[in-house]
């Protein structure tokens, strides 16, 4: 518990301190946001704002931690740093997606190949990995289970090993892609999902201790958790929403920096990977249902007007409907954060829930 506490702290402490170091270095630069004319037009006052500042919280959660490890002289974990290393692989292709962006000036840096071409080749990295590695009780990080609170009896290497590993891949191909998308689309608004983030990852951190206080390594029983290593999860996760929580005082409207894709794909890559290796791939649906709904808002747009020619709302992703209705930018982004928080408070109770019903 004590290694939690300091990742949160250290990485709350760089971000809200280094945020500001980064967007007088940004400005010198002239590394501005470039705004969509298609957007809405309350957004084209924030056209020059610095963004590529996920590199803030990507960053302090690296080195938060590495002092948390260096503070309680413990050991990192092969879980905690594969969740990093997506963090931190898919935080690199949106940084070059930002800064094609910025150089150029224009609305689209990569080519969507090429950027499906970067997330894929990290998330594959990640996968193949994540099934190597096994402990002294042959526990390796990820499972080719699917899992929701805990692995499922569906297993995808039901016709071998080989094809397991390939259906798994391509399974945690899926979460990554959807994870890190979504909170790229949510990252519309100053302050929305970077606030969205910080509780979704406060969520992991109770979820890792819980898999470590309830876990079969160490508390064998019918209704324990065949994570392996929970509690270093449970400081990655500490690690993500201390550095979000820092860096939403500079992100808050009206902001000061925005995170861009190097912060939004970052965040999402953390959240798919925390969901694969603590074995709740299907709950981190209901844990970021804001970023679920959000995206369903897009793919509902588009297969409505490309099958009949209408639109269901004046604008997508979600949140530029409500802005379009005349809704001020803070009202929605607090109004969506109480959505958020609802969503993890429902993912939460279901995973406790399954507990209790297990115990029982």
């Amino acid at each position: 518990m004590k290694a939690v506490l300091i990742a949160a702290v250290v990485s709350l402490v760089l971000s809200l301190f280094g945020t500001p170091t980064l967007i007088r270095f940004l400005v010198r630069q002239g590394y501005g946001q470039f705004i969509r004319d298609d957007g809405p037009t309350s957004h084209h006052t924030k056209r020059g704002t610095p963004t590529m500042g996920g590199a803030v919280i990507v960053l302090s959660s690296l080195a938060a931690y590495l002092v948390a490890h260096l503070v309680t002289v413990q050991v990192p974990s092969v879980s905690g740093l594969l969740v990093l290393f997506l963090m931190a692989g898919m935080g690199l292709v949106g940084f070059l997606d930002d800064y094609i962006k910025i150089s150029k000036q224009r609305s689209l840096g990569l080519r969507s190949g090429q950027k499906l071409a970067g997330q894929t080749l990290v998330a594959t990295v990640f996968a193949v990995l994540a099934l190597r590695f096994p402990n002294e009780s042959f526990r390796t990080p990820a499972s080719t289970f699917v899992s929701f609170v805990r692995d499922t009896p569906v297993n995808l290497a039901f016709a071998g090993t080989v094809l397991g590993v390939i259906l798994f891949v391509i399974w945690a191909n899926v979460i990554v892609a959807g994870t890190s998308n979504g909170v790229n689309l949510t990252d519309g608004l100053d302050g929305l999902a970077t606030g969205a983030s910080v509780m979704v990852f406060a969520s992991y951190v109770l979820i890792g201790i819980w898999q470590f206080n309830q876990n079969c390594q160490w508390n064998p029983g019918t209704k324990c958790y065949e994570v392996r290593d929970p509690h270093d999860l449970a400081i990655v996760a500490a690690c993500g929403m201390g550095a979000c929580f820092g860096f939403l005082w500079w992100n808050a409207s009206p902001a000061k920096i925005f995170m861009g894709d190097t912060g939004s794909l970052a965040l999402g890559g953390a959240l798919a990977g925390l969901a694969i290796l603590t074995r709740t791939e299907l709950l981190v649906v209901i844990l970021g249902g804001l970023f679920v709904t959000i995206t369903l808002s897009v793919i509902i747009q588009v297969a409505s007007f490309k099958t009949t020619g209408k639109r269901v709302f004046r604008m997508a992703p979600l949140q530029h409907h409500f802005e379009l209705l005349g809704w001020q930018e803070v009202t929605i982004v607090i109004r969506f954060w109480i959505i958020a928080g609802l969503f993890v408070a429902l993912g939460l109770g279901l995973f406790y829930a399954e507990w209790v019903v297990a115990a029982g």
